[in-house]
């Protein structure tokens, strides 16, 4: 499975007094990957949400902050599926500033069912897409 990326230019509103990047910013960068991920292999989230009925949710993040970033710095957002389960996918995902990492995070999203709020199995469409690539 493939690492994606996706650029970020940071803005004035995404900076704390001290002028970097609120710390809480970089869960909205990688949020942002992992929706164009998705996109990029095809799949819209509302339209899953229509069709099949699932939302995805993050259940867990750990992150490391390594490196400020700041005001109009274009980033480089990844992820990349490290781990596929039946109702689960792990994502390992980094903000870099050309080669420097300025923060890295592993991400574990659920698939829930819209209406329970339950764990449900990912679409195998779907889970076939990540692995191809």
């Amino acid at each position: 499975m493939a690492e994606f990326t996706w650029p970020v230019r940071v803005y004035y509103e995404d900076t704390d007094a001290g002028g970097v990047v609120y710390y809480a910013n970089y869960l909205k960068f990688f949020e942002r990957a992992r929706t164009e991920f998705l996109r990029a292999l095809g799949f819209e989230q509302d339209e899953l949400l229509a069709r099949e009925g699932i939302l995805f949710v993050v259940r867990s993040v750990q992150a490391d902050y390594r490196r400020p970033a700041r005001f109009n710095d274009l980033l480089t957002v990844s992820c990349e599926v490290t781990e596929v389960k039946r109702a689960s996918l792990a994502f390992s995902q980094q903000v870099r500033r050309g080669d420097t990492v300025l923060c890295e995070a592993a991400v574990r999203i659920a698939c829930l069912d819209a209406r329970s709020f339950r764990p449900r199995p990912i679409p195998p469409t779907l889970i076939q897409r990540i692995i191809d690539g």
